[in-house]
């Protein structure tokens, strides 16, 4: 009787430390899916696509258009759907105040969308921060930090291929 429950206390002891181990993998496995991946624009595009060359559309730009074309190539890396990421670029304004604003496109280069044809709809994202995120100078490139979505927007601007909801934005610190 004694070895009966002798053997009773180790298994429940094993089975207890066999699940307070397996609890631990999975805060760890919890706490590794919420840091933040750091991406640059290139790791938007699947890798596939990256050394593709543009169709050279020979159709003449009308300057007098407010909007130039924007050309519709590439795709979206859907494994990077719901994921935490971080990426710089430059912020072009689309709904807010003179201290802050709500929505907001990024895109890789000043000028994008406004003074040049948009690029690709997988090289802007779509930014909305819900409380409003604070701007000093437009024309500095920043660190977006937040959950991104592969989700189409169309815009007057142009198309976007992703969406960043956005709890940080931060100074552009170069990760050399």
């Amino acid at each position: 009787m004694k070895q009966f429950k002798k053997v009773q206390w180790v298994c429940l002891l094993v089975c207890l430390i066999s699940s307070l181990y397996n609890a631990g993998w999975a805060i760890a496995a919890k706490e590794t899916q919420s840091e933040v991946m750091a991406l640059n624009w290139e790791d938007l595009i699947p890798e596939k696509e990256r050394m593709q060359v543009p169709v050279v559309d020979d159709t003449p730009v009308d300057h007098d258009d407010d909007t130039p074309p924007q050309m519709k190539i590439g795709s979206v890396r859907h494994e990077l759907n719901n994921r935490l990421i971080k990426i710089p670029g430059f912020v072009i304004p689309l709904e807010g105040d003179d201290k802050s604003v709500t929505e907001f496109l990024l895109v890789p280069f000043l000028g994008a969308c406004i003074h040049v044809p948009p690029p690709p709809p997988n090289q802007i994202i779509y930014v909305k921060f819900k409380d409003g995120a604070p701007i000093k100078k437009l024309w500095d490139i920043v660190n977006v930090v937040g959950y991104l979505k592969t989700e189409t927007v169309n815009l007057d601007l142009g198309e976007a291929a992703y969406v960043l909801y956005g709890n940080q934005l931060e100074d552009y610190q170069s990760e050399l």
